[in-house]
């Protein structure tokens, strides 16, 4: 089955329906908001600079983003907003780290419990996913332009590796690059001092070890699953143990 991510919704983003960018964009302006309790100039705050860009790829109105980042700072009053982390296992296995930013804890988790169930999943208790998970800085960078840059694939993975990445894998037009939740920002920096394009960049829950499913029915069932976690509009992201989910 194909794998799953939040990129790939933001890449969609400019084709989605009216509907559902208007549910992106409540869902990244919270993240605005959020990250702006740490300071509203993105210059400085990483978090929130990555927030904005992502709210820009989806053509979010700049007035949009501006008010997201004053309730963050307090200037503009509204409901608080969470960020709450929710684990779940569903068949064969599969296991899912659920990140939500949500005014209401009481209505996200209704909603996750009523998704989960439909599927025969449930939520977990703590702790009994996210040790299966370690946390790392992933960044997507243009693969075309890094081959027009490095003729030789070998030297220009061992540059990669001079400038903090610790894990590289390629897919589609992309290159997926692992490093240290830590060195995000710097190695971002690094990477883009190179010339090189950075298209993502963001914490993420990695598995440890993956698992396969081989039940039609099952993969059908979480294909189905995946859809109303991306349409859900108080999940931020969610990532998953199952084999080529990125």
């Amino acid at each position: 089955m194909s794998g799953h991510s939040k990129w790939s919704q933001i890449k969609r983003g400019k084709q989605i329906a009216d509907l559902k960018k208007g549910n992106l964009f409540a869902k990244f302006g919270n993240a605005i908001t959020i990250a702006a309790r740490q300071g509203s100039d993105p210059e400085t705050n990483f978090k929130l600079r990555i927030a904005i860009e992502k709210a820009r790829a989806i053509n979010m109105p700049k007035e949009t983003i501006e008010r997201a980042i004053k309730r963050g700072t307090g200037e503009i009053k509204g409901a608080k907003i969470e960020e709450i982390i929710y684990e779940a296992f569903v068949p064969e296995g599969v296991a899912l780290v659920i990140e939500t930013l949500t005014d209401n804890k009481n209505r996200t988790t209704a909603e996750l419990k009523r998704i989960l169930g439909r599927y025969k999943g449930s939520l977990a208790g703590t702790n009994s996913v996210l040790w299966m998970f370690e946390r790392k800085g992933v960044i997507r960078i243009s693969l075309p332009l890094f081959t027009k840059k490095y003729l030789n694939k070998e030297e220009g993975t061992l540059r990669l590796i001079d400038l903090g990445v610790e894990d590289i894998k390629e897919e589609a037009e992309e290159l997926i690059v692992h490093v240290k939740p830590e060195s995000l920002q710097k190695v971002k920096e690094n990477l883009e001092k190179e010339g090189l394009k950075v298209e993502y960049a963001e914490t993420e829950w990695m598995a440890k070890d993956r698992i396969k499913v081989e039940s039609e029915k099952t993969k059908a069932d979480l294909e189905k699953l995946f859809n109303e976690l991306d349409e859900a509009q108080d999940i931020n992201n969610y990532f998953s143990n199952l084999e080529n989910f990125y």
